[in-house]
């Protein structure tokens, strides 16, 4: 079993950083203005403290001020070792979400940090800093001898106190514990992450956090009438699950519902439509949806959201045996729609759809959203630091785009372009799973007939589900990406407006 590294504990305090004993690391702001370097909240008292100068240490390094860039002071006290020196930009909420994510990879292998970075910004600042902070120090190993590096373990966040302060640190560490959670499991090795495993972290989640949960088994997706879901697991010596998970607010049980639907594959080999060596490198992750969905079910009640939300997922392993799925094959969905399997790797499709279909069928969802790392077509249109989405009202896809810049993890509309519409075709069932090109448009035109007339979007992660290397708040490998996009838009003002009614 991996063993599981915490992110840091977060704590406020009115002292200025340079006041507080017991601190390894701090962690003070500076911007450039006209060329020179402008030092921030808390960074003069913190110079005149401690006897260094700082601002002749930046002007030396011709910093640029980017929300960011770090300088590094090494200093040789007893307690204090570090002073880092952290840009600010424009001093936007990216800047700050970036600039906690520097100081999480600067204080790595450090117990304590001070900073005062949050103090000169408004709430939503300290939100992004604590968010930049937490993921930036995102560890998951599976070593003999313990991580590599591990994360430090308490900040202290200086200058700050109060209540309005204690809520946005709270906003912050709940959807940086999203983030977090999305990304572990997207990480866990696939020897571990059967869709059993998958549906007890559900049940984990459902306890720590007062949701409810259900989760079929083979023989009850059998006699439901799941075939996409039994059809993908078949060949697979872990049978396939589908998970739900119920957030409902209190006093809100007639509240709106919402239904996430996330794909969970839990190894993705492409079946007998088997994919090259190098391609599979990567598809542990190929159930981020699942584990999306799931993180964002978990962090609903700590942000408050006013809505009742479902979680779908549709999990199996897609593996290769004898008694997987055909090339040819037909499966029956639930609800009676068909469809004929010309490509094995076309699988995750097949399993949404069934949970689309069931969430129709039964849940009265007013808006209906899939996430799913779904289509290699998307990474070659958007490439790695971006998700691309569908949806079939314009009030959503604002709603989204929206909530998704703001946090972070932006995601670009594709169009449900109709023209496509006959590539679905098949001779002997409803619809072929394997349309061709454009991959991402044809797999989004195959689940619109899953959404029905509901409000619909659907997120194709595949662009995103992988950091190419550490990058502020991204971490090289699984990146767990789509959690603070949705609870953004499910926790904000009003998330239905304009939307339903």
């Amino acid at each position: 079993m991996p063993a599981q590294v915490s992110p840091p504990a977060f704590a406020l305090s009115g002292r200025p950083p340079h006041e507080l004993t017991g601190v390894e690391v701090l962690a003070l702001p500076f911007t450039v203005a006209d060329d020179a370097p402008v030092l921030g909240a808390g960074a003069a008292e913190a110079a005149q403290a401690t006897g260094l100068d700082l601002a002749g240490v930046l002007t030396s390094r011709r910093v640029k001020g980017t929300g960011g860039e770090v300088v590094v002071v090494p200093v040789g006290g007893p307690d204090l070792r570090l002073v880092l020196l952290v840009g600010l930009g424009e001093e936007t909420v990216t800047d700050y979400r970036r600039a906690g994510a520097a100081v999480a990879r600067a204080s790595f292998d450090h117990e304590s940090v001070a900073t005062s970075i949050p103090a000169g910004g408004d709430a939503e600042a300290l939100t992004a800093f604590v968010v930049g902070t937490m993921l930036g120090s995102f560890v998951f190993h599976w070593r003999s001898q313990g991580p590599e590096h591990e994360p430090v373990r308490r900040v202290v966040l200086a200058g700050l106190a109060g209540d309005d302060h204690a809520s946005a640190l709270e906003r912050g560490l709940a959807l940086g514990g999203a983030g977090w959670r999305s990304r572990m499991l997207a990480t866990v090795p696939s020897n571990l992450k059967s869709p059993q495993w998958l549906a007890g972290q559900a049940e984990q989640i459902a306890g720590e956090h007062g949701l409810a949960v259900e989760v079929w088994d083979e023989n009850k997706l059998s006699k439901q009438g799941f075939g996409g879901i039994l059809g993908v697991g078949q060949g697979s010596a872990t049978p396939p699950r589908l998970i739900r998970l119920d957030y409902t607010p209190a006093g809100g049980r007639k509240a709106a519902r919402v239904v996430l639907v996330g794909k969970g594959i839990t190894f993705d080999s492409g079946g007998l439509s088997i994919k090259p060596a190098e391609s599979m490198t990567t598809m542990k992750r190929d159930m981020t949806g699942g584990a999306v969905v799931m993180a964002v079910l978990g962090a609903l009640g700590a942000l408050g959201c006013p809505l009742r939300v479902t979680g779908l997922v549709p999990a199996a392993e897609n593996a290769v045996g004898g008694s997987s799925l055909r090339p040819g094959d037909v499966v029956t969905h639930y609800g009676g729609r068909t469809s004929e399997v010309l490509n094995t790797d076309a699988e995750g499709r097949l399993v949404l759809a069934d949970a689309m279909a069931y969430a129709l069928d039964k849940l009265e969802p007013a808006v209906l959203i899939d996430v799913a790392t779904l289509t290699g077509a998307m990474k070659v249109a958007l490439g790695q630091w971006t998700g691309g989405f569908f949806a079939n009202r314009d009030a959503l896809a604002d709603a989204l785009s929206g909530a998704a810049a703001a946090a972070g993890e932006p995601l670009w509309r594709l169009p449900l372009e109709p023209d496509y519409e006959d590539t679905l075709t098949s001779q002997i069932a409803d619809a072929n799973n394997s349309p061709g090109g454009p991959g991402a448009i044809t797999a989004a035109l195959f689940l619109q007939h899953f959404a029905g007339d509901v409000p619909w979007a659907h997120l194709d992660i595949a662009s995103a589900g992988d950091a190419p290397n550490d990058s502020f708040e991204w971490t090289k490998g699984p990146s767990g990406f789509g959690p603070r996009a949705l609870l953004t838009w499910l926790t904000g003002p009003d998330p239905l407006a304009g939307i339903v009614g």
